[in-house]
């Protein structure tokens, strides 16, 4: 059987959890983060609960008094061990407000669920065969004080996947209301051009994931340059290397876009700093 947790309590996964007043079902009024497990532990999560308490602040939920970066911690290990999970995995944590009323809330208090499944791979891999992809040209990107959080309205991104199983590609890149390109469907986006990492800026309206995050750290820390700037179908032409991030794959790196082919140096040395930062964290005094 497998558990999720439903404020403070454990259910069974396949039975009903939330009822059809949930704000989250009713109005997306919510969003969620995603946290890769490494060791049966979950790996950045002070840079997950951090994106969390900036999420509640942006959505005008309460966060309850007690909640805290330990007790999200515990109540995950608790959910790991329920469900066997000791090698590698992967939570969702989804965070909505409770409560009826229509547009407008009755209560701003937080509903919140932890899931947990298991992952084979119990460190990061990189992809044998590079990815596809292509521009996703239906939708655009709105930018404003909600692009950089996962929120629960997702038409964007099933639409971009859908376009890209209908294109028999890996991933759709999406694009901001000025044409930049500023991510993927389930990622980040960096590129590579003589050594040098770009990736667009929060202000351009991705997803300020915590992988992302992580990458640019890293590779100011061993001396490779990061630029945050406008991305365009040209960039993508002319760059040596093109990959892409998330919390839960780490590294992907791209293969082609349209008749352009690319090359995965970086994108391994990026992914073996990555596993490195992992299993030798940093000592904090």
């Amino acid at each position: 059987m497998n558990y999720i947790y439903h404020n403070g309590e454990f259910l069974d996964k396949s039975k009903p959890c939330i009822s059809s007043d949930n704000r989250g079902f009713r109005y997306g009024d919510g969003f969620f983060e995603s946290i890769r497990i490494i060791n049966g532990e979950p790996v950045f999560l002070e840079n997950h609960f951090n994106r969390i308490m900036d999420g509640l602040k942006v959505y005008k939920i309460d966060t309850p008094e007690k909640f805290s970066k330990e007790l999200l911690k515990s109540e995950i290990l608790l959910l790991l061990d329920k469900n066997g999970i000791s090698q590698g995995g992967r939570v969702r944590v989804t965070l909505t407000r409770k409560g009826n009323g229509f547009y407008a809330p009755d209560t701003n208090d937080l509903d919140y669920i932890i899931e947990a499944d298991t992952k084979p791979d119990n460190y990061f891999l990189l992809n044998n065969t590079g990815k596809i992809v292509d521009l996703f040209p239906d939708l655009k990107k709105q930018i404003n004080s909600f692009s950089i959080f996962k929120t629960l309205n997702c038409q964007l991104y099933i639409h971009a996947s859908l376009f890209a199983k209908e294109k028999t590609i890996d991933e759709a890149l999406i694009q901001n209301e000025k044409f930049g390109i500023i991510e993927s469907s389930v990622s980040n986006i960096f590129l590579v051009s003589n050594g040098v990492l770009y990736t667009p800026g929060l202000a351009e309206g991705c997803v300020g994931g915590t992988m992302r995050m992580n990458i640019i750290n890293l590779a100011i820390e061993n001396s490779i340059k990061v630029y945050e700037c406008n991305l365009t179908p040209q960039n993508l032409l002319a760059a040596d290397e093109i990959f892409l991030t998330n919390a839960i794959n780490g590294v992907q790196w791209v293969g082609s876009y349209r008749t352009k082919r690319y090359f995965n140096n970086t994108s391994k040395k990026i992914l073996d700093m990555l596993n490195k930062s992992i299993a030798n964290p940093p000592i904090v005094a």
